[in-house]
């Protein structure tokens, strides 16, 4: 046994480790957002409850425990702990057990024949001596590959959450849009009623009875239109949550969903909250500890065997102990570049996983960067939409009463009451897009803040 280690001692000096090449460098985090928020808070991991409506909140915890990415990505946890184990178990002895048996009948020394039964029960012991760290290395990569696969399922779920929560206030909005559509087509209806008593009576001309009816028309396509994307976006919400397609459950009025105010905080903070870049940070500590594994195939591998058992015969008149030790010293020599090979295309793996890490934190910091933009301006734009808003009903007031005194046409009101629907609906969807811009913002900061709301 000493002579197998100094003998290995010897080879390793020979051999020596693999060659060693530098980790690209890591992404320049900067100190401050471009763009300021407000008050800070603390993590929130249910998010969703910001926009006040509980329906959104069922919605996503049944997408959450149903969608079948989300089941896919917790498949492959298991797969990970498998390997794991699997790799665990190296480092563990090889304990087996084996018998044999046999009958026979043979001719003696003196030519009588001879009939025998023997068995010959064993156990065998074999494990290998990690000292130069050949296996604990590939054992560690196991066990960062799962911690990668696990944030890689936390991933998955805060996309799923917040796509969940996109479709359902997008659902919501179309409802909004459906419900404008039909009062301005009641509206439409009941002009379209006086504009023909008052042609029929020949109070006025055909013209004004045409237009209105136009009119009437044109509002009247909107309502199938919403109608089938309301439809589509429930099919697709359906998707999400892992069922059949199906109607889904209302909540709280578009017009009354919450607007959660925007913390402040630094880029730093994202590196610990977003679990994409956790799982890209332990791919990078997985790989390093691949490349270590692969150096030490230049290293020697020791290996103890040893076995004991009993040979049983109907000859012997007492059973017979049989055992044996032994142990072995392999180290590479000449391999024709596999080792060396294995070795590059381990710091290859390394230096990708590190790319991917670098384009994971910049892609955290833009879609931080586009959040927090979104939010703002998002919110002066729906400000905005909301004065137009006010200032064309204003003036259909002002055209109907116009109208109804003589001062003015038919047209004119109608221009009134085409400005006020085009208002309505840009007001719905800008207010959807504000709701998206949050929506989206929880997603970029990997998940939820507390704070006040506006």
């Amino acid at each position: 046994m000493k002579r197998a280690l100094v003998l290995a001692l010897l080879l390793v000096s020979c051999a020596g480790p693999g060659p060693r090449t530098a980790p690209p460098a890591g992404p320049q985090v900067p100190q401050t957002w471009r763009e300021a928020g407000t008050s800070g808070g603390t993590v929130q991991p249910e998010w969703w409850n910001a926009f006040g409506d509980p329906v959104l909140g069922r919605l996503v915890r049944q997408a959450l425990a149903n969608n079948p990415d989300i089941a896919l990505a917790a498949s492959r946890i298991q797969e990970a702990r498998a390997q794991e184990r699997l790799a665990r178990a190296v480092l563990s002895p090889d304990i087996s057990a084996g018998a044999s048996a046999a009958r026979s009948r043979s001719v003696g020394a003196l030519g009588t024949p001879l009939e025998q039964t023997q068995a010959s029960p064993a156990l065998t012991v074999a494990y290998e001596l990690d000292v130069f760290g050949r296996n604990r290395p590939a054992r560690e990569a196991a066990r960062l590959g799962t911690i990668a696969a696990q944030a890689a399922r936390d991933a998955t779920a805060l996309t799923i959450a917040a796509t969940t929560a996109s479709n359902y206030l997008a659902l919501r909005a179309l409802d909004a849009r459906l419900q404008v559509a039909r009062d301005t087509l009641a509206a439409r209806s009941e002009a379209l009623r006086v504009a023909r008593r008052r042609a029929d009576t020949g109070y006025t001309s055909r013209l004004e009875l045409n237009q209105a009816e136009a009119e009437y028309r044109a509002t009247a396509q909107v309502v199938p239109q919403t109608e089938l994307a309301i439809r589509r976006s429930e099919n697709a919400l359906g998707v999400l949550l892992g069922i059949a397609p199906t109607s889904i459950p209302r909540g709280r009025a578009f017009a009354d969903l919450v607007l959660p105010a925007v913390p402040g905080g630094l880029p730093s903070d994202l590196l610990r909250r977003r679990p994409d870049i956790f799982a890209a940070e332990a791919r990078i500590a997985a790989s390093d500890a691949r490349l270590e594994s692969a150096r030490a195939q230049f290293l020697p591998r020791i290996s103890l065997t040893g076995s004991a058992g009993v040979a049983l015969s109907s000859v012997l008149a007492d059973p017979i102990t049989l055992f044996s030790l032994g142990s072995s010293v392999l180290a590479p020599i000449f391999d024709s570049g596999r080792l060396r090979a294995g070795v590059e295309t381990a710091a290859s793996q390394r230096d990708q996983a590190a790319i991917q890490y670098r384009t994971s934190v910049l892609t955290a910091l833009r879609e931080v960067e586009d959040g927090l933009a979104a939010v703002e301006r998002q919110a002066r734009v729906e400000a905005e939409v909301r004065a137009q808003r006010a200032a064309l009903a204003e003036a259909l007031v002002h055209a109907s009463s116009r109208y109804r005194a003589g001062y003015a046409s038919y047209i004119e009101q109608l221009d009134a009451q085409r400005g006020l629907l085009s208002a309505d609906l840009t007001l719905i969807q800008a207010r959807l897009d504000r709701l998206t811009a949050l929506t989206d913002l929880y997603r970029a900061f990997g998940g939820g803040w507390t704070g006040v709301h506006d």
